[in-house]
């Protein structure tokens, strides 16, 4: 079974990169055909300079595989690397409704958080769906928010092979009910553009002030307190074992407790978790010629199986006009 998903080069990671895809993607390599890419032409829609896209990308590249991921176990590319997708979205565009864009819910929050609209941004659920159709992705692990989207995918490849015979698989989503959202400093889903990320690789004095930042409610310190109410606990979780969680919420409901040294905590259970990631980061980071070596590897096994699929797309289209 193939396993494709991808991430957008936006900025530092954050712990909900890595909670809701990046570790899944990380442990897929054991088992399943994994297809991970660097989302860089889907950054455009929010990184209009040059520069900070190409370093962000690099970053993001270097980040990914000091976190675990084996390009000699997966095909690990960047997205622009395969311009096939470019072509494929093109394609895919002229048989996609503009009822089924009109629909999607994340163009209309993007834009209500401030996001300028454009056209990439409206049309980024059909760039989306020619990254999973031109792999032949047989699963894709979604977190909630972008379910939709998955089935614009799925919506898209119906159409395609009922109108020109059967071409691209059918995706399937994948979700994980545990960890499909992870909260962000202000309880809504950790995100770059929200601001309210809590990141893998800053500093110490940036993490301890990204966490001291986490919201709380203002129950009295002997009061006791709902753990599964509370966004803080929520985020701690990610970081305790089963038996170290339940202690905490016990602290909770028995008052006393101060959600300060919760942070307290928390601050050195983050930093000593990524500790060894940042080290392999800085030391890719440093090695620009074998970085790139890498992820031209990776874009050459994305790269034939997208020619085989678009082949196949150009044969049913027309667009391979010669007999």
């Amino acid at each position: 079974m193939r396993v494709l998903s991808g991430i957008q080069p936006s900025g530092s990671f954050h712990i909900g990169n890595y909670f809701a895809m990046m570790k899944k993607m990380i442990e897929y390599q054991e088992k399943q055909e994994l297809f991970a890419f660097i989302a860089n032409l889907h950054a455009m829609t929010s990184l209009p300079r040059g520069d900070v896209l190409a370093s962000y990308t690099r970053e993001a590249a270097a980040g990914f595989l000091s976190l675990g991921l084996d390009p000699e176990q997966s095909v690990f590319w960047v997205q622009s690397d395969v311009l096939e997708v470019t072509e494929l979205t093109w394609v895919l565009s002229n048989l996609t409704p503009m009822g089924l864009l009109e629909r999607c819910h994340s163009y209309k929050d993007k834009v209500a958080k401030g996001i300028v609209a454009n056209h990439g941004l409206f049309a980024y659920p059909v760039l989306m769906a020619a990254d999973i159709l031109l792999y032949q992705s047989d699963r894709v692990p979604v977190g909630k928010d972008q379910k939709q989207h998955l089935e614009v995918a799925r919506d898209i490849a119906i159409k395609f092979n009922n109108d020109f015979g059967e071409t691209f698989v059918v995706p399937e989503p994948e979700i994980d009910e545990d960890v499909a959202i992870i909260p962000g400093t202000d309880g809504q889903k950790m995100s770059k553009s929200y601001g309210n990320c809590i990141e893998i690789f800053c500093d110490k004095k940036t993490l301890k002030k990204q966490v001291m930042g986490i919201v709380t409610d203002s129950t009295p310190v002997e009061a006791p307190k709902d753990p599964d109410k509370c966004n803080l606990f929520a985020i701690a979780s990610l970081f305790l074992s089963r038996d170290e969680k339940e202690d905490l919420a016990q602290r909770y409901r028995a008052g006393g407790l101060k959600y300060g040294e919760v942070k307290k905590d928390l601050v050195e259970r983050i930093w000593e978790f990524f500790a060894p990631y940042r080290e392999k980061r800085e030391a890719l980071l440093a090695d620009q010629d074998r970085l790139h070596a890498i992820l031209k590897q990776g874009a050459g096994k994305a790269r034939d199986v997208a020619a085989r699929t678009i082949g196949e797309v150009r044969k049913r289209t027309g667009l391979r006009y010669w007999v």
